[in-house]
């Protein structure tokens, strides 16, 4: 048995034997024990902070004395006295062993902390960044023992991290010399060790100590909408978040509509390559401006999106995902430079594509199902990423099946006469009385509702401006409540509905919602507004359905909404338009912008990318396009909730009122079957 005193550390709870003498920051490198250093055990970083305990530990069958470290010396004291050391904190690095000892290591020196979400469903972020610091003193040139600067720098680092082989980036050979030299021969390194790569490499450089931070982007690159949360590396936190409008949008709202201009037009998908980069590249800007943040500092980038967008993004021409079999170029994750996808944030960032799960089931996907992890649920989920394309994951453990249904952009207030992105001023929540079919409702930006005192006041600024996504949804499901709107989406007539505020608008009616004012026009849902929301739910239900026909299954235990605009549907309305299937209303939740924080998860846990890499694999792609019961399924999903399937938990509570206004006159029939459309 070991004479040599032993050290236990917490929480990991890894112990072994040291010699007296052995500082604490050796001990814990040798065990693996999780204490993070930058500076080399220097006393500079203070990272490398530990709490001893002592006394009696019987659960470690151990005695700590008080000498059971060496004393307080001057590197501590002088780190205490220039940023100050929480009392009863040491410097590993500067702490030896003297005798047995138990050691703490807080959460704020552990590398791999861990982030607890705001959201409970979702897991915990373990941390763990492809960039590391390490601050070094390296050996002078001397004439009698000649070697090139760099592999000095690289003899240092070998060193000071224990990497057996290190690379340095081409952009960093002609700076070097001159940092080297600025910083008097004491350097930090950024060093990017990529989840697949052995060989880490140099990819930023700073003369003398640079403590950081550094700072990563997770972006969502969607078909309207582009997001990102920039993120620090060490320790998680969100420091802003932007977004902006896809600039590929003057070349069509929707994918296919992008496809077709790539295809009509030589070097059209070029343009739209070149439009989207330069678009990321202002929100780079924007985010770092908002951050107060150095865009050198930005050293790593993780993206998803679909597979449109990714292919546009890589200057691939998506043509082939425009016709059956629907191929992608590529559909593994990508590490590359930044620079090669035209970003100018710095010359040594990183970025990071999350695989794709078929030919229109992308990144985006993966980002959710990380998110999400339907793959590790008890319970059937069905995970539902509301946007211009819906993706639909369907799984639990036993298995998870994908899909995408091409919704369009109406969810977003596209394509609906009166609709608007969610801004301020924007109608977002709808309720109409059934008996009177008076409305009332709330707009971005202010907590009152219409028929509330002060709201006039309240909305004077920004006005009352147009109806977004989520306010679409509820008007819609509230007139279908309230018998203004039969099954077949039809809008009653004013004789039909008893309601002076439906009336004729060319050869169908229209609702109005708001009167306007003297500097607004009113506000008022057609019935063109009801059918692209039809073609748009139909189509997210229906998919929703072909996975479950092809898991054998007629019911979900739960949904989840995902997407930005998921994060502001009501479970209720949505059910009442049939745009998910029959669910318990408590069993259907919201995961905000899943994507995007899968994006982040893969940002902060390089093991993260290897583990959904290894679940793309596994995930059954459905491609609806050529599953003929698709097409059934968005014949009966056109009607409200559906004409097919009963939706009998809804029914429990919400009446729908059995009412019939596709018989031309300005009577109202109830319980009509006939289907006729009108435009």
């Amino acid at each position: 048995m070991s004479s040599d005193p032993l050290v236990i550390f917490t929480p990991s709870g890894k112990r072994g034997n040291f010699p007296v003498g052995t500082p604490i920051l050796t001990a814990a490198r040798q065990l693996g024990v999780d204490l993070d250093s930058v500076c080399g055990g220097r006393g500079i970083c203070s990272k490398c902070q530990i709490t001893p305990s002592y006394g009696e530990f019987p659960k470690h069958g151990v005695t700590v004395s008080e000498d059971a470290l060496s004393d307080w010396n001057a590197v501590e004291q002088r780190y205490d006295d220039k940023r100050g050391l929480t009392k009863g904190r040491r410097l590993g690095c500067q702490a030896t062993v003297q005798g047995d000892v138990v050691i703490d290591v807080p959460a704020e020196s552990q590398v791999h902390k861990q982030v607890v979400r705001k959201r409970a469903e979702v897991r915990d972020i373990t941390l763990n960044s492809t960039v590391q610091l390490a601050y070094v003193e390296v050996e002078e040139p001397d004439m009698h023992k000649p070697s090139g600067d760099l592999e000095r720098l690289i003899t240092a680092l070998k060193a000071s991290t224990g990497f057996a082989e290190i690379e340095i980036d081409t952009h960093l050979l002609r700076p070097l010399q001159p940092i080297l030299r600025k910083g008097g021969w004491k350097v930090t390194a950024a060093l990017h060790q990529d989840h697949k790569a052995q060989t880490p490499r140099i990819i930023a450089l700073w003369p003398g100590y640079f403590e950081g931070p550094l700072y990563g982007l997770a972006v969502d690159l969607g078909s309207t909408t582009i997001a990102g949360h920039l993120c620090n590396l060490a320790t998680g936190e969100v420091v802003a978040s932007s977004g902006l409008m896809n600039p590929q949008i003057r070349f069509g709202e929707d994918l296919m509509s992008r496809v077709s201009y790539a295809m009509m037009n030589k070097g059209g998908d070029l343009e739209m390559t070149e439009a989207v980069r330069e678009g990321l590249n202002q929100l780079v800007i924007d985010i770092a401006k908002d951050a107060e943040v150095d865009p050198a500092h930005i050293l790593d980038a993780v993206f998803v999106m679909n597979p449109v967008m990714h292919h546009l993004f890589l200057g691939i021409d998506p043509f082939e995902l425009g016709q059956a079999p629907f191929a992608l170029a590529t559909s593994d994750a990508l590490s590359l430079a930044a620079s090669e996808l035209g970003l100018t944030i710095a010359p040594g960032t990183r970025a990071y594509l999350l695989p794709c799960i078929a030919g229109h089931v992308g990144a985006d996907a993966a980002g959710v199902a990380l998110s999400e992890a339907p793959d590790k649920s008890e319970d059937l989920a069905l995970v539902v990423d509301v946007g211009t394309n819906a993706e639909i994951l369907l799984g639990d453990k036993n298995g998870v099946l994908a899909c995408s249904s091409p919704t369009g952009p109406a969810f977003e207030g596209a394509q609906i006469s009166a609709g608007q992105r969610a801004a301020p001023g924007a109608i977002e929540r709808v309720e109409i009385d059934p008996a009177t079919k008076e409305p009332r409702f709330r707009v971005i930006g202010c907590e009152l509702w219409s028929d509330e005192e002060g709201f006039a006041t309240a909305v004077a600024d920004t006005g009352i401006t147009g109806i977004c996504g989520s306010g679409i949804i509820e008007v819609i499901a509230e007139m279908r409540i309230a018998g203004i709107v039969d099954a077949s989406g039809l809008i009653g007539s004013a004789e039909q509905t008893g309601s002076a505020r439906c009336f004729l608008d060319g050869r169908t009616n229209s609702y109005t919602l708001w009167e306007g004012d003297a500097d607004q026009k009113p506000i008022t849902v057609t019935n063109g507004d009801i059918r692209a929301i039809q073609m748009a739910k139909a189509a997210l239900y229906s998919g929703a359905r072909l996975l479950m026909d092809k898991r054998g299954v007629t019911e979900v235990d739960r949904v989840v909404l995902a997407g930005a605009f998921g994060a502001h549907i009501s479970a209720k309305h949505a059910m009442v338009l049939g745009m998910i299937p029959d669910c318990p209303l408590e069993k259907v939740t919201s995961a905000g912008n899943a994507a995007g924080t899968g994006a982040r998860i893969a940002l902060l846990n390089k093991d993260a990318r290897n583990s959904i890499e290894t679940l793309v694999r596994k995930i059954e792609k459905i491609e609806t396009a050529v599953e003929p019961r698709f097409q059934e399924h968005f014949v009966n999903a056109s009607a409200l909730p559906n004409s097919a399937d009963p939706f009998p938990i809804l029914r429990e509570v919400v009446t729908l009122p059995e009412v019939s206004f596709n018989t031309g006159g300005g009577e109202g029939a109830s319980g009509g079957r006939r289907r006729r459309r009108r435009g």
